[in-house]
C-alpha cells in the first residue's frame, strides 16, 4: 500500500487550521503566532496604515518619477532634479 502525503504547503495549512481555532482559544493562538514574528516585522505589521491624503503636489511628483525613462540616473541627479 502506498501511503499518500498531504500535498498542502505548510502555510496553507496554518491558515486553514486557524480558521478552525475556537473562539475561547484565539487569543492564545494569537500570543503564540506573534511570539514567533521578528520583532521589526511584526512592528511594520501592526503600524497604522498611511491615511493621510496624498496632496496634488506628491501625486505629480510620483507621476514624473514613474515616467523618468533613466534607470539608472544617478541618485544625486535624480534628488537635484526633483528638489530633494
Amino acid at each position: 500500500m502506498i501511503e499518500r502525503e498531504a500535498a498542502v504547503p505548510p502555510r496553507e495549512e496554518l491558515h486553514k487550521l486557524i480558521d478552525h481555532i475556537p473562539e475561547a482559544d484565539v487569543a492564545a493562538a494569537r500570543k503564540i503566532l506573534r511570539s514567533l514574528v521578528d520583532p521589526v516585522e511584526l512592528s511594520l505589521l501592526m503600524a497604522p496604515s498611511d491615511d493621510e491624503p496624498e496632496t496634488e503636489e506628491e501625486r505629480q511628483a510620483v507621476e514624473r518619477a514613474l515616467n523618468d525613462g533613466r534607470p539608472d540616473a544617478p541618485l544625486d541627479e535624480v534628488l537635484r532634479e526633483y528638489g530633494l
